[in-house]
């Protein structure tokens, strides 16, 4: 008798290769079984119930909510209107003549706010009462038609 001519390492790389396209072949078949292809819109189509799950199935149009759009508030609540006087009261706490600009605290806040001197209805110095009102400036709140208050 004559040895044969495929060992036993041979033997099992061929069983190995074998069992991998018949597991290749069997998946294929499974996916061309349970794929998506060819099923209608309808098949495909997803719910979502009143509490907010996804269905299969259409949701009843009885239980349907209004919703109302300007109830919905995406960031911080609206607050509501407050009255500012434009008129505003306080004191100079410090004003340089020579370059034409100051700070003024206001009475209510306690802020201070930048003075120029084109802004100034009449000339003022330090430790005056005055009244004036307020305009965004680049830097902050800027002070604009200041007047000396009246005693």
């Amino acid at each position: 008798m004559g040895r044969s001519l495929e060992t036993f390492s041979k033997k099992e790389r061929e069983k190995k290769k074998f069992k991998k396209q018949q597991d290749k072949k069997e998946k294929a078949e499974d996916r061309k079984a349970n794929s998506d292809k060819g099923k209608g819109l309808e098949d495909m189509m997803a719910y979502i119930d009143e509490h907010g799950n996804i269905t299969s199935t259409p949701p009843d149009p009885s239980k349907k909510r209004k919703i109302v759009t300007e109830d919905i508030q995406i960031s911080v609540p609206k607050q509501e209107a407050i009255f500012v006087d434009p008129f505003r009261k306080g004191t100079i706490t410090f004003f340089n003549e020579a370059k034409g600009f100051g700070f003024i605290q206001d009475s209510i806040t306690q802020e201070s706010v930048f003075v120029h001197v084109n802004s100034l209805a009449e000339p003022v110095k330090e430790n005056d009462k005055v009244t004036f009102e307020t305009e965004q400036g680049q830097k902050g709140l800027n002070a604009i038609k200041v007047k000396k208050a009246v005693k």
